[in-house]
C-alpha cells in the first residue's frame, strides 16, 4: 500500500527534555493509525510537528511523497486537538462557515458541506446556538465537523470520543470508519486501548520520546502472546494434567491452560478427548493492548531507573 505520511528520524529537543528522539514511521493512505503513549511520551509534539505548529530539531516529514510544507500543505490536514479550539461566544453556524472558509472553502461550497455534515450528525437545530451553551458531547461533535468539513487527506484525531455518550459515540465511530473507506488517512491518538483494539489497522506506542512498538494490532498482539488458551467443558474434571499444558485458572465450568514448550493446542484438545471430556468451546486467549501497552512503558521505565542508578 502507498504511504501518505513518513516520518524519518525525528527529533525534538527541550532545554531539560528529549521530547522525541530520533522517531521514524509510515503511515499507509486509507488506514486508521493508532499513535499511543503515556502523559508526557512524546505524542502531543509528534502530532504538532506533523500539523506545522512545530518544527523538528532534526529529521524530515514527508507528506504525499513530497517533503512537508506546512504553509503549503496545511489545508490537506484537520487537526481535532483534544483542547477545544472552538470560539465560546461565536454561534455554531458561523463558526463552522469561517473554520471552513479558513481551510480555503469558498461560502457557497462551505455552507453545502456544513448542511451535509450538520444532518448527518443530527446538529441541524443547532445553528443559532452558542459554544457556550453546548455540553462537552455536543461541542465534540461539533469539532470533529470542523476538522473534516474541508476533506482533508490526513485526518489527525486527538481523544475524538471524549465527552461522548455511547450511541454518539458509535455515530462518530462510524464516520471514521467511512472516511477511511473513501480514502482519508487518520491518526487516532487515545488513552483507552480498547477503543484502539476496536478501530485501528497499526498502531505505534511511543514513550519518554522514544518509539518503543510498531506493527498492526493483529501482529502485536500475536507478537505477546502466552500460549494461554481457554476450554470450556461440560464438566469440569476435579483435577487435569497432562505434559502438554498446566492449568493455570478455573472459572465455572472454563479452565484457562498454558501450552508448554514443544507442544500444540491439539495435543491440549486431544488430552481432553482421550478423557472422553465433552468440549464445549476452545480459543486462544490473547493479551489485550491495555496489558501490552502497561507491560512496555514499566518495563522502559524500569530499565531508565537502572540505567540512572549506575
Amino acid at each position: 500500500m502507498p504511504t501518505i505520511l513518513e516520518l524519518q528520524n525525528l527529533k525534538k529537543y527541550y532545554a531539560t527534555q528529549k521530547a522525541v528522539d530520533d522517531i521514524s514511521f509510515s503511515i499507509e493512505k486509507g488506514s486508521i493509525f493508532g499513535l499511543l503513549g503515556p502523559n508526557g511520551a512524546g505524542k502531543t509534539t509528534l502530532l504538532r510537528m506533523i500539523t506545522g505548529i512545530f518544527y523538528p530539531d532534526s529529521g524530515h516529514i514527508r507528506l504525499d511523497g513530497k517533503i512537508f510544507d506546512p504553509l503549503n500543505d496545511i489545508a490537506k490536514i484537520g487537526y481535532m486537538p483534544e483542547e477545544r479550539g472552538l470560539y465560546k461566544k461565536m454561534k455554531i453556524g458561523e463558526q463552522a462557515l469561517y473554520l471552513a472558509q479558513l481551510k480555503g472553502l469558498t461560502k457557497e461550497n462551505a455552507m453545502e458541506k456544513i448542511r451535509f455534515w450538520f444532518k448527518r450528525l443530527e446538529m441541524e437545530t443547532w445553528w443559532n446556538k452558542k459554544v457556550e451553551d453546548l455540553s462537552k458531547g455536543m461541542s465534540q461533535k461539533l469539532q470533529f465537523v470542523t476538522t473534516v468539513l474541508h476533506e482533508p487527506k490526513l485526518i489527525i484525531l486527538d481523544e475524538p470520543f471524549s465527552g461522548l455518550d455511547p450511541l454518539n459515540a458509535n455515530l462518530i465511530k462510524d464516520e471514521i470508519y467511512g472516511l477511511a473507506q473513501r480514502g482519508c488517512t487518520v491518526i487516532f491518538s487515545t488513552h483507552r486501548m480498547e477503543q484502539v483494539e476496536e478501530i485501528c489497522d497499526h498502531i505505534v506506542l511511543v514513550n519518554m520520546g522514544k518509539k518503543i512498538l510498531d506493527g498492526s494490532v493483529h501482529q502485536v498482539k500475536q507478537q505477546f502472546k502466552e500460549n494461554k488458551f481457554s476450554i470450556s467443558l461440560h464438566e469440569v474434571p476435579a483435577s487435569a494434567e497432562d505434559a502438554s499444558f498446566e492449568v493455570i485458572d478455573q472459572k465455572a465450568n472454563a479452565l484457562v491452560v498454558k501450552i508448554k514448550d514443544g507442544y500444540r493446542s491439539n495435543d491440549v484438545l486431544q488430552y481432553f478427548i482421550n478423557q472422553q471430556h465433552t468440549i464445549e468451546s476452545f480459543h486462544e486467549i490473547l493479551p489485550s493492548l491495555n496489558d501490552i501497552f502497561i507491560g512496555l512503558v514499566e518495563d522502559t521505565h524500569a530499565k531508565t531507573r537502572a540505567f540512572q542508578a549506575v
